[in-house]
């Protein structure tokens, strides 16, 4: 979870080639959750498939365009809805005729404060993956990996050629992800984890922030931090007895910014479903303790 706002970066709107297959472009849509902004990724080289298309902002539209140079789109995939990558699915296919695959349809709002962005309504995929499904062009081959947990209709997407997986926010290169109930789902998303610790990909391409490298290592570490945080809980209840969200809040993130404490209490939520689901933990009206 990020604590500071980031500036908009000088490389926004330029195409790096970033492998033989693979050039990303970034957004220019800065925040505290999107660090420098999306990051779009063109796969291929003769025709193309775009991934994670980002916010409907024109000067992205235009940098995305410029890079396609009237090759051919055979697909374009989200890796989720929320507003910050899907919302240029809809205008990039009307000016490229590429249909719009991958991850299903999904519109709710959250019961507590926005952890993250929110959900694109308008999104409409002409074709929805399901895990293991996969579509492919000169040269590459996409395949589905469900992944669901941030948002329960998550998908990364694996680069068959390269040993590469584009992770969307399911593992991002630069903070932890937001898991926000009721949608948001800390079962599943530890499950997503120890399915991507069974792969053996050989770099990871997030939606925000640099590649990784060492994957399985970086998922054993996520993995380890997602624990860590449940133990907090567990032992916070046990000294301090029944205890609010906002509460666990402020005796385990104290070094955050003020600001992103919502997101913080919806994470804090996220485990404490998972806990109570394992029948370690019982809601008390506004407050949790142990079983």
């Amino acid at each position: 979870m990020a604590s500071s706002h980031p500036v908009l970066s000088a490389d926004t709107g330029r195409a790096m080639m970033i492998s033989p297959l693979v050039t990303r472009i970034l957004a220019p849509n800065p925040s505290p959750f999107t660090y420098e902004g999306t990051q779009t990724y063109l796969v291929g080289r003769s025709d193309l498939a775009v991934i994670d298309p980002g916010p409907a902002e024109e000067a992205h539209l235009a940098a995305l365009l410029a890079v396609i140079s009237g090759r051919a789109v055979r697909a374009i995939l989200c890796t989720h809805t929320h507003r910050d990558h899907s919302p240029a699915a809809k205008p990039l296919a009307e000016r490229t005729g590429a249909p719009i695959v991958g991850c299903a349809p999904l519109t709710m709002d959250d019961d507590g404060p926005r952890a993250d962005a929110a959900f694109d309504p308008d999104y409409t995929p002409d074709r929805v993956l399901g895990d293991g499904e996969a579509l492919a062009g000169e040269g590459w081959s996409l395949t589905a990996v469900a992944t669901p947990g941030h948002t329960s209709n998550h998908l990364c997407y694996a680069l068959e050629e390269e040993r590469a997986l584009f992770t969307g926010d399911h593992i991002m290169g630069w903070s932890t992800t937001v898991v926000s109930p009721p949608d948001g789902d800390m079962t599943a998303y530890l499950a997503s984890l120890e399915k991507l610790m069974a792969r053996d990909d050989a770099i990871y391409y997030p939606a925000h922030g640099e590649p990784v490298a060492e994957p399985q290592r970086f998922v054993r570490g996520m993995f380890g931090h997602r624990k860590m945080r449940e133990g907090q809980i567990l032992r916070l209840l046990e000294r301090e007895g029944p205890s609010a969200v906002p509460d666990m809040v402020a005796a385990m993130y104290g070094g955050i910014d003020p600001r992103l404490h919502g997101a913080a209490g919806r994470s804090v939520l996220a485990h404490l479903i998972d806990l109570e689901q394992r029948n370690l933990v019982l809601p008390e009206g506004e407050n949790w303790r142990l079983a």
